[in-house]
């Protein structure tokens, strides 16, 4: 695997371990409040939900990083395993929740997903 698509999974990894973060620990604060638009009291009557769909990105960061440092050819399946689950993930979030996550979850999935199959 090239240089930059390894740094590309390290990264989408990342962006999902901060997810993690704002979704398991920091749901009630005013910085996840504005990033996912929502108030107080809603942020207080769905911490549990949230922390729920914190964990499930938790593992999709896990995959990822397992995929970004795994020997081929486990590892290049794991990577594209991992990245088109966060693309379908942001699909589908993108239509029933907010759009902006089509360009926060999506669009770096997909460029991740192609810079692997290049390097690859």
């Amino acid at each position: 695997m090239s240089t930059v698509a390894a740094v590309a999974v390290v990264a989408l990894a990342l962006l999902h371990v901060y997810i993690l973060v704002l979704e398991m620990f920091l749901w009630t604060t005013p910085r996840a409040r504005a990033s996912f638009g929502t108030s107080p009291e809603f942020a207080s009557e769905t911490r549990a939900m949230a922390a729920n769909q914190g964990l499930y990105n938790g593992f999709l960061a896990a995959g990822l990083l397992w995929g970004a440092f795994a020997s081929d050819p486990v590892g290049f399946q794991v990577r594209i395993f991992f990245a088109s689950c966060v693309a379908v993930a942001g699909l589908f979030g993108a239509l029933t929740a907010s759009r902006k996550i089509l360009f926060v979850q999506t669009v770096p999935a997909v460029v991740v997903l192609v810079l692997v199959l290049l390097a690859h």
